[in-house]
């Protein structure tokens, strides 16, 4: 820290420090540091941390603040939250914070909030040289007469350095002349005042005037200066006032004038020299936008325009110009600037009403829109004309004013446009014109005017019957024109009845897609066609609708296999059915005699009914046949002695069906002449075993076997073909690639193998991706030809050839011709790999042409390929023109017609020309503009449009009555509020407004015409009335007529003159001039003076005509008569009653001043309460001076003060009282020094110092801050945990500032006292939140005043809650019934649980504890729901399993740790009867086992006596309880009444005696029943055989042992249909390969005959021939792209063409091949 008495300046970067507080603890720690003021923001003040000795991760975690003290809300430091420094926040101005304080220390506070800690610092701010001693006035003028005697003293203006100490002023210094000289007066306080001292006579002659400099420097290092100028001004005698040329200035200037032009200069003589004759300008009445755009040049009084002219802000402007002399002598002028107007406006479009949707059928002329058009221009600038795009159904119409309405111009239409884009232009009349436009987006609205309409008059389906059910028919499809809503469509199905049954149990509509569904299998046999009318309903409102017919046939399908009506089929297990098919046939029958017939039917309709009869098995062949169509069986030849005496016949029927079905039917004829030979063959071969079906059965898998073998052999062989042609092609392709390796090979073409020269050409072809199966012909004709050849007569017009669209894009495959083997004809024309060197023209056309080529003309899908003729010049593209440089003679374009064909112009010489141009042309519409004519609708008012024009006057309250809008304009009230209306004012300010209920025009704001209006004779209001439902719009105008509301008032209601007693009579003094706002007669009218004969009133009139007031001196004056004169100035307005206002003049009578005035002390000193009232005076200050009259009369004046002070205290300037104007502060400002100024009538002063010291006052209530809070504290905090950090403050002092706090009682909670005015509260006990769960704590401050004053505060805190309850059951133990075979899932019971902690803790969970049910987990037999504590079933419990589960649940809370609670659960298993009775004896026999015959058989002897014990049916039942009690009772029995059966015992037991009548073997059906509900039954069977003995039993048993064989007719079936479809698919297989050959030999031969005369007018030069076979020598390849799906595409070079290859006869040794293995070659595949 530095000295007290060390020097200031010497420091540069060092911080200063100032001393620490002498206590220091762990705890609390009281900082001091001192900085120097503007420091940077961030820069270093103290090292907190370290001195409260603070842990930095401690501190970041725990939380701190910094508080400032103060009344300002400004933080001026932070602590830096990494290295624990106290830094500035905010750069500190000494200055501004302690002005007039010798010590600023700022006070701030360290707050922790986890601590709950405070810690106060103090900083001082140490003032350095920042500040130069700067004066009020930089350039100083003192105006001194020539006659002025030497010593007198001019005080001069004080420099102010808002420093402090050395820092601050030191002394002053004059330089410039040695005719003046300074002096320096203390004042009271000891600040220095500067007084310049004429030291030598002024000679104005030798100098008109004096430059001085007065410097003021402090006491810094280095130290700071301040300079005023001072220019003295020496004046001779005034006698004359300047005098303009004109009274009035009058200019016109253009607006857009440019900034910096000179509008006029004014021009002022004065007939005095020197000073005297010195003119000044200066603008004096002038508005403050006048001020902001004219600037006045003082000395040459030329008027600049600074910034530009506005025509719509202002068109004229007036200003008043004064030129003042040296002296006080002025005269005025007045300057008229008329603006004129310039087109700098562009017009402005406001939508004040539009709609954004309209319905389609809205009327012609309805109104979308109402547009408001303005120009702020004027004149033929602010013509509009305005105009509405073209193209659209809408139309502009002008409306009254500048309203303009867009009208609909026709019908609508959505369906042709949907949305309208409507473009208004306005276009002003100024040259050049501006114009701007508004867009209106408009959406056109569906009106439900279309009904749906199918895409078909009428829909026919075939369903074929036993289709699926859901099954879709057809769909139906319509379409509607409109949109949303209205378009969306929905099928439905008219009410119709089939068969007696709703249609809508047959067919369904799907009503979103139109898919009709089959709702059930149809039948033939039952429905053969239904009709029915499907309906199309749109969305709209009402609904449009239309139906279409729908006709559904239903097709037949042979689905009913025939069925054999004789012989009946036999019944297996019926009596007698042996004999079922049995025919007798005698031996001696003849050939053809009729044995049996079949008779059956099929249930199909058509082909598929159709039967036929055949023998598919018979025991003799040849011996019986079956009729095909009648179904008769006869006999075939005679029978013979060989022949079986039992024939089996299998007789199949068929229907025609596809597939066919077929029933069978087994015939047994006997050969017998008698019936009874007929019985007795049956009899015999009845105990025979069954005939064995294995031979059929092996003869059809050996059928099987043979077809399947005989297939894969053919397969196998045609492989091996294929193979073998493709293994030729490979050698001939090595064999004919050797002879002549070194040229090219896109220089040859190869015929049978052998290899010419040629000169290639090339096309390119595009085909479509439908060209699958096309043909690509290359058509004769002369090469300018366009159409394409005609297909042959044997084969379809191809695809490609006919197809004149466009070709396609992708050109990606190239089409390449390979050469044929040897000894085969060529097929097609020979085409090379060359590709070309340049690409397609526009026109498809090749790229280049050799030198001597062949008439071609290619034409392909619609594309001309040309090619020059011999002796033409050759044809090139531009690419090989540019390259070779040479002219081409001929140009081949195509052109495409509007059609989109193309067509191919020739390239050939002579008269050939291009056939086809582009015939299609375009009209072009006329442009019109359209002439919108403007008629002005003054004169005539119409009922729909009016202008309404009101007077109403200023000043009147908000809602006053203006007119009465709605009955003016003929509206209707309740019209008017449900449509909509608003008010729309000009400008920003809204002062009109309608009342809804009244429809009356009223005041929506007070109107001040004075302030709307000013400087304008009629003041008008325009607003507007706008209808939104109607979209019209009425003009108001109000006019607002003046009151007279403005007394006319001066400027200063007092003015004092003063007058030496050696004024001369005549003198005139300007007065001020008083101002009235009001207008018209209520403005200012005249004035009047009154008061002495001394004085009279001059009234001179302005140039604008406005009044000018003078004071004229009419009398010499007399000091010793009168030192002063009271006058009263009296200006009136015109209005009834008049309005006045006045001014007092005091003249005061000046006499010679040579003495100054003189304080009776330097420095008051007083002493005053704060509380002082208002209006005591607390110093009279007093003054006396030895002149007498005026000079001798001393005023007082406070001249050092601040504004803050001036607000306070008022000095009377005639007594020196100090009077209490405003209420003291302590709190703010302890003390007041004011400098109290005395002056007499001249200009002789006296200053002293007055020194208010304020004493305090207990007015100050204690104030409690919370520095840190818990809003929430866990119940388990201990007792002494801190829970605020409160801050209590007194802004008074001593006593009245001293604090007491206390905390209300009831709660466990205490105050505890920190150091300085901390208090902390702490917790007093235990927190118990089950008990209170939150607390307001009211803490109360009372301070030491008397009376005292108090404050308090709440806190509100929450207690938090803690784990330190467990759950607790709502039962000590739980028990529950659950039934056996319950479902998975079941809800056994619920537990319940509750826990008294809050929140988290307070949510119970529950849980089984572990255990095992018969070895199995617990886990797997219960759950428990953790949050609901339902206990559920998760198996079927099954009570012969288990019978019992006991367990534990356990509940847990949320807490952390847990706490839980468990409780014991019994679940007890009831039983159920879900098990029927089981018989163990007689055991159930086996139907497949050896012997089952023999179970349950019971020997009963025919000598049984009644009760005698046969049997004994044992049963047991797994259930319990009266589920398991079982009873037996006898059933069904073959002899009733024979047996009986025990209830309980299940003993079998005779009732009776047996006897004769009764039947050997006795069947006894006994039921085993339990008393379950419902009961549960087992039966079980007793064959009971009445005989004496084993023997017997075994002959009655053995009788009925036999049984027929089952057949094995299943697998001969399924052999039978193998067998049929291996040969059908072999027979196909065979049919369509010799298909196909036919197909290709009968090709080849039409090939062959119509290419023999193909070229015969070739010259043989043409040709190159090789083993007799002849080809072009120039032959000409084509490449074309072809698409991914063309693999099959065939391309056909036609006969005729100029390209075409006269095809090869085959060699005599060899025949053209039929079915050979190398085929002639088929069209081109790709």
């Amino acid at each position: 820290m530095r000295a007290a008495g060390r020097s200031w300046g010497r420091w540069e970067r060092a911080l200063l420090w100032v001393f620490l507080v002498t206590a220091w603890n762990e705890a609390w720690g009281q900082l001091r540091y001192s900085v120097p003021e503007e420091l940077p923001k961030g820069s270093f003040v103290g090292d907190v941390a370290k001195d409260l000795r603070l842990d930095l991760p401690a501190l970041r975690d725990r939380g701190f603040r910094v508080i400032s003290e103060g009344r300002t809300q400004m933080q001026y430091f932070a602590l830096h939250g990494k290295t624990g420094h106290l830094v500035t926040a905010e750069r500190i101005d000494r200055e501004q914070l302690c002005e007039n304080v010798r010590q600023c220390v700022l006070r701030c506070e360290v707050v922790l909030d986890g601590e709950m800690k405070v810690y106060g610092i103090e900083v001082e701010i140490t003032d350095i040289n920042d500040n130069t001693p700067s004066f009020k006035e930089m350039e100083l003028e003192e105006r001194m007469s020539e006659s002025t005697p030497p010593g007198k003293r001019f005080p001069l203006s004080e420099a102010h350095d808002p420093d402090a100490g050395p820092n601050s002023l030191q002394h002053y210094e004059l330089s410039g002349d040695e005719h003046f000289s300074l002096a320096v007066q203390a004042g009271p306080g000891g600040d220095q005042r500067p007084e310049l001292v004429l030291a030598k006579a002024l000679d104005r002659e030798e100098a008109a005037f004096h430059e001085l400099v007065l410097k003021a420097s402090d006491g810094g290092e280095p130290a700071r200066t301040g300079t005023a100028r001072i220019r003295v001004m020496v004046l001779d005698a005034n006698d004359n006032a300047p005098v303009f040329s004109q009274a009035e200035y009058t200019v016109r200037v253009s607006e857009d004038v440019p900034v910096g032009s000179v509008l006029v200069a004014v021009r002022a003589t004065d007939a005095d020299e020197g000073l005297n004759g010195h003119v000044k300008y200066s603008l004096k009445k002038i508005t403050a936008k006048a001020s902001r755009i004219l600037e006045l040049d003082s000395e040459t009084g030329a008027l600049t325009l600074v910034q530009p002219l506005d025509f719509e802000e202002g068109n004229s402007h007036e200003l008043q110009v004064q030129a003042r002399d040296g002296g006080e002598l002025f005269d005025t002028a007045k300057i008229v600037i008329t603006v004129a107007d310039v087109n700098d406006n562009a017009p402005e479009i406001s939508v004040r009403s539009a709609l954004t949707e309209i319905s389609e059928d809205a009327p012609p002329g309805t109104v979308v829109a109402l547009l408001h058009v303005q120009d702020k221009d004027s004149g033929a600038n602010g013509q509009v004309r305005c105009s509405l795009d073209e193209g659209v159904p809408f139309r502009l119409r002008s409306s009254q004013g500048s309203y303009y309405s867009v009208v609909t111009a026709g019908e609508l239409d959505r369906e042709k446009a949907s949305e309208y884009n409507l473009t208004v232009r306005a276009v002003d009349g100024g040259s050049p014109a501006l114009q701007s436009s508004a867009v209106l987006a408009l959406r056109v609205l569906d009106v439900n005017d279309n009904a749906p309409v199918f895409a078909e008059k009428r829909y026919t389906a075939r369903l074929a019957e036993n289709n699926a059910a859901g099954a879709l028919v057809l769909t139906v499809w319509a379409t509607d024109s409109d949109c949303g809503q209205n378009a969306r469509v929905r099928y439905r199905l008219s009410e119709g009845r089939v068969r007696g049954t709703p249609l809508s149990s047959y067919v369904s509509v799907q009503a979103e897609t139109g898919a009709l569904y089959a709702l059930r299998s149809f039948d033939y046999e039952e429905v053969r066609e239904v009709r029915l009318w499907v309906w199309a309903e749109d969305g709209g409102s009402p609904a449009l609708s239309s139906n279409v017919s729908v006709r559904l046939e239903i097709v037949d399908e042979n689905d009913n296999a025939p069925q054999v009506l004789y012989p009946p089929p036999a019944a297996p297990s019926a009596a007698g059915s042996g004999w079922a098919g049995v025919e007798l046939a005698p031996r001696s029958a003849e050939p053809g005699a009729l044995v049996a017939k079949v008779v059956a039917v099929d249930a199909d309709a058509g082909q598929n009914a159709w039967l036929s009869y055949e023998l598919a098995k018979v025991t003799e062949p040849g011996l019986f046949r079956v009729g095909l169509h009648s179904g008769e069986v006869r006999t075939a030849r005679f029978p013979l002695a060989r022949d079986a005496a039992r024939q089996s016949l299998v007789v199949v029927v068929k229907d025609h069906g596809r597939p066919a079905l077929s029933a069978t039917v087994t015939l047994t004829v006997v050969l017998a002449e008698s019936v009874t030979e007929l019985l007795s063959e049956l009899g015999s071969a009845a105990a025979a075993p069954g005939e064995p079906a294995g031979s059929l059965t092996r003869w059809l898998v050996l059928a099987v076997a043979a077809v399947s073998c005989l297939f894969f052999a053919f397969l196998l062989l045609l492989l091996a073909l294929r193979l073998r042609r493709w293994r030729r092609s490979q050698l001939q392709a090595a064999s004919g690639s050797a002879a002549l390796r070194g040229v090219p090979a896109s220089h040859f073409v190869g015929i049978d193998g052998v290899r010419a020269f040629l000169h290639s050409y090339s096309h390119e072809v595009s085909l479509t991706a439908d060209s699958r199966k096309s043909h690509l012909r290359l058509s004769s004709g002369s090469c300018c030809d366009t159409l394409p050849a005609r297909p042959a007569p044997d084969e379809p017009a191809p695809l490609l050839g006919d197809d004149t669209s466009d070709p396609p894009e992708n050109m990606g495959l190239l089409l390449k011709l390979p050469a044929r083997r040897a000894g085969r004809r060529l097929r097609a024309p020979l085409l090379t790999e060359e590709k070309r060197e340049e690409g397609l023209s526009a026109a498809g056309s090749p790229a280049r042409c050799g030198p001597d080529p062949l008439p071609a003309r290619w034409c392909i899908g619609g594309w001309g390929f040309c090619e020059c003729p011999r002796g033409a010049e050759p044809c090139c593209s531009e690419a090989e023109e540019i390259r070779t440089g040479r002219q081409c003679s001929r140009r081949r374009k195509i052109r495409r017609q509007k059609t989109g064909r193309r067509q191919g112009a020739t390239c050939s010489g002579g008269d050939s020309r291009a056939t086809a141009e582009m015939g299609a042309e375009g009209g072009r519409l006329g442009r019109r503009e359209p002439a919108l004519l403007w008629t002005v609708l003054v004169i005539a008012w119409d009922a729909a449009w009016g202008q309404l024009r009101y007077s109403v006057p200023e000043e009147l309250p908000k809602g006053s009555f203006v007119g009465d809008v709605a009955n003016d304009l003929g509206l209707e009230l309740p019209a008017l509020r449900d449509r909509g209306v608003r008010v729309a004012s000009e400008g920003e300010m809204q002062y009109f407004a309608l009342h809804g209920k009244t429809g009356h025009l009223v005041t929506a704001e007070r109107i001040d015409r004075e302030q709307l209006c000013e400087s304008v004779q009629q003041c008008l209001l325009r607003c507007e009335v706008i209808l939104e439902g109607e979209m019209k719009f009425y003009e108001i105008e109000v006019e607002i007529t003046d009151i007279n509301d403005n007394a006319p008032s001066f400027l200063q209601e007092e003015k004092e003159l003063r007058m030496s007693e050696t004024t001369a009579p005549g003198w005139r003094f300007p007065l001020i001039r008083a101002h009235d706002p009001d207008s018209g007669p209520n403005s200012l009218q005249h004035y009047e003076l009154s008061g002495d004969e001394h004085f009279s009133l001059a009234v001179q009139a302005g140039p604008g005509g406005d009044q000018r007031p003078e004071l004229v001196l009419a009398k010499a004056l007399d000091r010793e008569k009168a030192a002063f004169y009271e006058l009263v100035l009296r200006a009136s307005d015109g209005g009834e009653p008049a309005r006045t206002g006045t001014a007092r003049i005091r003249v005061t009578v000046l006499d010679a001043n040579d003495n100054a005035p003189v304080f009776s002390q330097a420095e008051y000193t007083v002493s005053a309460s704060e509380d002082v009232p208002v209006g005591s005076i607390l110093v009279t200050v007093k003054a006396t001076d030895a002149d007498e009259g005026l000079n001798g009369h001393v005023k007082y004046s406070l001249m050092k003060i601040t504004e803050k002070t001036s607000k306070i205290f008022e000095l009377d300037s005639e007594t020196g009282a100090l009077t209490m104007v405003g209420g003291l502060d302590f709190e703010e400002v302890s003390s007041h020094e004011l400098e109290v100024q005395a002056h007499d009538g001249g200009e002789l002063f006296d200053t002293a110092k007055v020194v208010v010291t304020v004493t305090d006052v207990n007015d100050n209530a204690p104030m409690i801050s919370v520095r840190s809070s818990l809003s929430e504290i866990s119940e388990d905090a201990p007792p002494g945990t801190v829970v605020a950090l409160l801050h209590v403050h007194d802004r008074d002092s001593e006593t009245n500032g001293q604090v007491r706090c206390s905390l209300d009682g009831g709660v466990p909670f205490r105050l505890r006292s920190s150091q300085g005015s901390y208090y902390s509260v702490l917790t007093a006990g235990e927190l118990d939140r089950e008990k209170v769960s939150e607390y307001n704590l009211t803490v109360r401050a009372v301070d030491g005043g008397s009376p005292a004053l108090e404050s308090s505060t709440v806190l509100a805190l929450q207690v938090l809650d803690v784990n330190d309850n467990a759950p607790v059951f709502t039962e000590k133990r739980y028990s529950s019934r659950l039934a056996e075979n319950n479902a998975a899932g079941a809800l056994v019971l619920t537990v319940r649980a509750t826990d008294a902690d809050w929140g988290q803790n307070a949510r119970v969970r529950y849980r089984l504890s572990e255990g095992r049910v018969r070895g199995a987990s617990l886990s797997s037999y219960v759950s428990v729901q953790a949050e609901t504590g339902a206990l559920y079933a998760l198996r079927s419990f099954d009570y012969e399993e288990v019978r019992e589960v006991r367990l534990w649940v356990w509940a847990e809370d949320g807490g952390s740790p847990a706490l839980s609670s468990n409780v014991s659960v019994r679940l007890e298993i009831v039983d159920e009867n879900d098990n029927a009775p089981q018989v163990l004896y007689p055991p159930p026999a086996a139907p497949s086992a050896a012997g089952s015959g023999w179970a349950g058989v019971e020997l009963a002897p025919r000598s049984a006596e009644p009760g005698a014990l046969v049997a004994k049916v044992v049963a047991v039942d797994a259930d319990a309880g009266q589920n398991a009690w079982l009873s037996y009772e006898l059933a069904k029995a073959t002899e009733p009444g024979l047996f009986r059966v025990g209830l309980h015992s299940g003993e079998v037991r005779t009732a009776r005696f047996p006897l004769a009548r009764d039947a050997a073997r006795q069947s006894l059906v006994v039921v085993v029943k339990d008393h379950g509900r419902p009961a549960l039954s087992a039966t079980a069977t007793l064959t009971v055989v009445l005989a004496e003995s084993v023997a017997e039993l075994l002959s009655e048993l053995g009788s009925a042992a036999a049984v027929p064989g089952e057949p094995v007719g299943s697998l001969t079936r399924w052999l039978v249909l193998a067998v049929a479809a291996v040969s059908c698919l072999f027979f196909a297989f065979l049919l369509l390969l010799l298909a196909l050959r036919l197909r290709r030999w009968r090709r080849s031969q039409l090939q062959a005959a119509s290419g023999s005369a193909a070229l015969r007018g070739v010259p043989a030069s043409h040709f190159v021939g090789i083993d007799g076979v002849r080809a072009f020598l120039h032959s000409y390849s084509h490449e074309m792209s072809l698409t991914a799906d063309s693999r099959k595409s065939h391309l056909r070079l036609s006969s005729g063409s100029c390209c075409d290859t006269l095809p090869a006869r085959p060699a005599p040794d060899e025949p053209a091949p039929l079915l050979g293995e190398d085929p002639p070659p088929p069209p081109l595949y790709f």
